[in-house]
């Protein structure tokens, strides 16, 4: 089940918000809990024990290091906990990784190959780790007061809303939340609205781009008008597709009476990878600054090893996306941008690079990355960087031109203009009643139902991480 179909929208959410709204207060975590696991049931069921079974030894392992008055058994249960959280998501996402390379290895060295079965991912895999790492981490440190119950800690690991592509969650950030939270009208309409923008953003936008994106990565040896083409109609299907997601978890949030942390920032405007990092996946870059680049070290042990430091953390945030070799060349891209933006002086307000160039070169190194990113091999996104340059040929073949549809085009120009232009007052002074809020919303929702109707079932991109 996802979000951006009419069981969601028309059947699910009603039936819990329904059932929320009619639970006592003491009750409404094992509300969220419930539906929680009956979202992430629905995919596959046996996959719910799996996320019990990591949240309730995360929470012993979190007991322990709050109870214990010897140092070395808290340390030490934090250690455990964390490797075994680890070890979890090292064998469901990276195992078949590991064991694909050494069977390159040893059947090169002319060696028997090793006879490893598939691992099926399960979903959210990787943001339920993080979230259950943080977790330990704080109360270990005593960052934030424990639970008061198992059943909130249940209910904020295996939240609906953002288990599956986020925003990341810290228990910290939602601590005082499940002790009380606002319940009230005006949050659940602003929600709501909130869902509907992201839910636009998905199946108006995103799922527009998809057909073309999809049709140029496939392509042998895409020309210079068609891999530009393919890079840009991906670049903006990625970030309406997982901004429209978070929009959506946000609103969801809201209308529960939480507030989930901001994700984005329309990081297409930045004028550096650096500022790309504050305003792309925002809870993301925090968790990795605050659990990995900060122990490392950060920028305390002089110059060299900040820069290591920062190569490093973008290295593992790559790889945290995908076992694959182009997202851990694609990590290596961005570590290594920002490390020489470091160098060259790069300051949080001000850019290294000249004024008239700094958003549009950036934004091309952005794209430049998203080609691997996006890629399934590195021989294929080399392929596409042939043709970004030009190495294939400038124009449109007759295999592509044909499959090109006017309105992809038009939605690609649509997404550039939402992500460049820029905002001004009177933008929010034609929504400033309530009734022209409510109509334009409702408007859209229409809109994106009747679309929903017409479409294929277009999974979030970033499900499979």
């Amino acid at each position: 089940m996802v979000f951006s179909t009419h069981l969601f929208v028309f059947l699910f959410l009603p039936a819990f918000l329904a059932l929320y709204y009619a639970s006592p207060s003491r009750l409404k975590s094992y509300v969220i809990c419930g539906a929680s696991y009956a979202f992430y049931g629905w995919w596959r069921v046996e996959y719910v024990l799996l996320i019990f079974g990591v949240s309730a030894l995360t929470y012993l392992a979190a007991q322990i290091t709050l109870r214990s008055t010897s140092e070395k058994v808290r340390k030490r249960a934090l250690v455990m906990g964390v490797v075994f959280d680890l070890l979890v998501l090292g064998y469901f996402k990276y195992a078949v990784f590991f064991a694909n390379n050494i069977d390159g290895i040893l059947t090169f060295a002319g060696q028997d190959g090793l006879d490893f079965y598939d691992v099926l991912l399960p979903i959210g895999i990787s943001f339920h780790t993080f979230q259950s790492i943080s977790f330990l981490i704080d109360m270990y440190r005593k960052d934030a007061p424990p639970p008061d119950r198992f059943i909130d800690f249940l209910a904020f690991s295996a939240m609906f809303p953002q288990l599956i592509a986020g925003p990341v969650l810290r228990y910290k950030d939602l601590a005082e939340q499940f002790k009380t939270r606002v319940h009230s009208l005006e949050k659940f309409t602003r929600g709501m609205y909130r869902f509907i923008i992201g839910l636009a953003m998905k199946v108006l936008i995103a799922d527009s781009l998809a057909p073309m994106a999809d049709l140029i990565f496939a392509s042998q040896n895409p020309t210079f008008v068609e891999s530009w083409l393919g890079a840009l109609a991906y670049t903006f299907q990625l970030f309406f597709d997982f901004a429209g997601y978070s929009a959506m978890a946000i609103g969801l949030g809201l209308m529960i009476g939480f507030n989930f942390p901001e994700n984005f920032n329309r990081p297409y405007i930045s004028r550096s990878i650096t500022e790309f990092w504050r305003r792309w996946h925002i809870t993301l870059s925090s968790w990795l600054r605050d659990y990995l680049y900060i122990p490392l070290g950060g920028n305390r042990l002089g110059q060299s090893k900040t820069l290591r430091n920062i190569v490093l953390t973008m290295v593992l945030g790559g790889f945290w996306h995908g076992a694959n070799w182009t997202f851990i060349i694609w990590g290596f891209w961005h570590g290594g941008l920002m490390a020489l933006e470091r160098v060259m002086g790069s300051k949080q307000s001000k850019s290294v690079w000249p004024e008239r160039i700094a958003l549009p070169f950036t934004f091309f190194l952005v794209v430049l990355g998203w080609v691997i990113f996006r890629s399934p091999t590195v021989a294929q996104s080399l392929q596409m960087y042939q043709g970004m340059f030009g190495l294939n040929g400038f124009g449109v073949s007759d295999a592509i031109a044909w499959q090109l549809r006017t309105s992809e085009i038009a939605i690609l120009a649509l997404a550039s203009a939402l992500c460049f232009l820029p905002r001004t007052a009177s933008d929010k002074a034609i929504f400033n009643t309530p009734a022209t809020r409510t109509a334009a919303h409702t408007a859209l929702l229409a809109l994106v139902t009747v679309k929903m109707s017409a479409s294929t079932y277009s999974p979030f991109l970033y499900f499979q991480f």
